[in-house]
């Protein structure tokens, strides 16, 4: 029977680079390996395929001879070329058994955080969502939180242990975390299932904590909110998170913070939007408004005659601090023209009389625009 493509089994173009191979590799061999497909005649002939086939790509001289000769090019070699299991065999596998069996037996790296032989295991990070108002993210507080969160057991200090007694080295695997066992011609190295990877193990547990060396516990923290924060800023305590097991270091606290939408002001980035509302004869003859502004006081802006609906003004340095900076964005005003409503007959009247009295020079934009219309339509027409 013709052996395959190395190229074929790897599922590669002959142009992968040796991340994609290994990569790849990876992939494959831990889909067919025996331990997740026991009993499986046909992953087992997969899996020796892969390992071969990565044996000969990974290596540069083996790979260019096999991509002029093909597997010609390890004839007569013993089986040392395309085997798949050479000096460097168990240094490839050995990523693939840490993903593996860390899935299998529960501790994936990356979850917990590390563990020590002596038993000690990193706690976890915690997250806190905390939501201040822009007032508040202008000019920066102080906030008082409560966090509910594992603390060392005061009982055993942390030890897991009842007073007066101590940890003892795991008699399975003598305080290595792991074991060994044969499986064919491998040699797999596994989380001791006796102390689940931690050394030691404890005979009298403590009672206020079974064991675990951290009890629950509401702790009440200041946060320092600086100035000039945005929606989304994370701000980290470092060792407020999750007591370690065991004594274990703390893990870390992280407080993302949201700002609540404002009733009055928009913001982006450092700067700060207002839209505010202007009668119509304010807009057409001009004149002074009060604005609110984030410092809690109000400002005067001019509006000049002949203002429209849209038009902005810009108030230098009224806007957010820049965080960490001396920095301070801008506010824009930006007019609304009110149409009146709910007219008297007086007002009816006055607003009629000023109708009569318009002229293009008064609404020139209006006026153009159906002058237009009209040669438009009257062109097509002709």
């Amino acid at each position: 029977m013709a052996k395959r493509d190395y190229y074929e089994i790897l599922g590669v173009p002959r142009n992968a680079g040796d991340n994609e191979l290994k990569s790849a590799y990876r992939n494959l061999a831990k889909e067919y390996h025996p331990d997740r497909n026991a009993g499986d005649k046909d992953a087992e002939r997969k899996f020796k395929e892969v390992n071969e086939a990565y044996e000969a790509l990974k290596d540069p001289q083996k790979r260019a001879a096999y991509d002029q000769f093909g597997h010609a090019a390890f004839d007569g070699m013993g089986g040392r070329g395309g085997a798949g299991f050479g000096p460097d065999f168990a240094s490839s596998m050995s990523d693939i058994f840490d993903d593996l069996f860390g899935e299998f037996m529960g501790g994936r790296r990356g979850q917990t955080g590390p563990r020590s032989r002596t038993g000690k295991e990193r706690g976890a990070d915690l997250r806190y969502n905390l939501e201040i108002t822009l007032a508040e993210a202008f000019v920066g507080k102080t906030a008082q939180i409560r966090v509910p969160a594992s603390v060392a057991c005061e009982t055993c200090t942390g030890t897991g242990a009842r007073a007066g007694t101590k940890a003892k080295t795991c008699s399975t695997c003598n305080g290595m975390g792991k074991v060994r066992a044969s499986q064919g011609f491998f040699t797999i190295e596994r989380t001791c299932p006796s102390c689940q990877g931690r050394g030691e193990t404890i005979d009298d547990p403590c009672p206020n904590c079974s064991g675990t060396g951290r009890v629950t516990k509401e702790r009440t923290l200041s946060v320092n909110i600086p100035a000039g924060v945005e929606d989304g800023t994370r701000i980290r305590l470092a060792s407020e998170g999750e007591a370690g097991l065991r004594g274990g270091p703390a893990g870390d606290l992280y407080i993302f913070l949201s700002i609540r939408q404002h009733e009055f002001f928009q913001r982006d980035g450092a700067d700060v939007f207002c839209k505010v509302p202007i009668s119509m004869t304010t807009a057409a003859l001009g004149g002074q408004i009060e604005v609110p502004t984030l410092e809690g006081v109000t400002t005067r802006v001019k509006i000049p005659e002949g203002s429209e609906s849209g038009k902005q003004f810009r108030l230098k340095g009224k806007g957010m601090p820049v965080l960490r900076s001396k920095v301070t964005g801008d506010m824009y005003i930006q007019v609304d023209v009110e149409t009146p409503k709910n007219l008297t007959k007086r007002q009816r009247e006055l607003l009629e009389e000023f109708e009569r009295a318009s002229h293009k020079e008064t609404s020139p934009e209006s006026a153009g625009f159906f002058t237009r219309v009209k040669d438009f339509f009257e062109g097509r027409g002709g």
